[in-house]
């Protein structure tokens, strides 16, 4: 079956950096695009960042932009998350979710939080 397991979130202090992970299995990785969503408690989730089947193709929610990288490894099945310039509002468990046409897989997510 599929699966997708983030990894690397934590505590972090404001302006710090994490590197966030999501290995995937039981799924062709290269065929599917994948997006990096959070929820911060008592929120909506929220789309952050997305990347192409190919990784050419990446965008960003304007509240991350110029902060964050979506980037992937085809032949590692892993897609990242970097994050610098951290801010305590970006406090939030972060899923990785796979999407090809109709089909959404997510994970479990990964906590990370943003405080001194």
């Amino acid at each position: 079956q599929v699966q997708l397991v983030e990894s690397g979130g934590g505590l972090v202090q404001p302006g710090g950096s994490l590197r966030l992970s999501c290995a995937a299995s039981g799924l062709t990785f290269s065929r599917y695009a994948m997006r990096w969503y959070r929820q911060a408690p008592g929120e909506e989730r929220e789309l952050v960042a997305d990347i192409g089947s190919a990784g050419d193709s990446t965008n960003y929610a304007d509240s991350v932009k110029g902060r964050f990288t979506v980037s992937r490894d085809n032949a590692k099945n892993t897609v990242y998350l970097q994050m610098n310039s951290l801010k305590p509002e970006d406090t939030a468990r972060y899923y990785c979710n796979a999407v090809r046409f109709t089909a959404h897989y997510w994970g479990k997510g990964t906590l990370v939080t943003v405080s001194s």
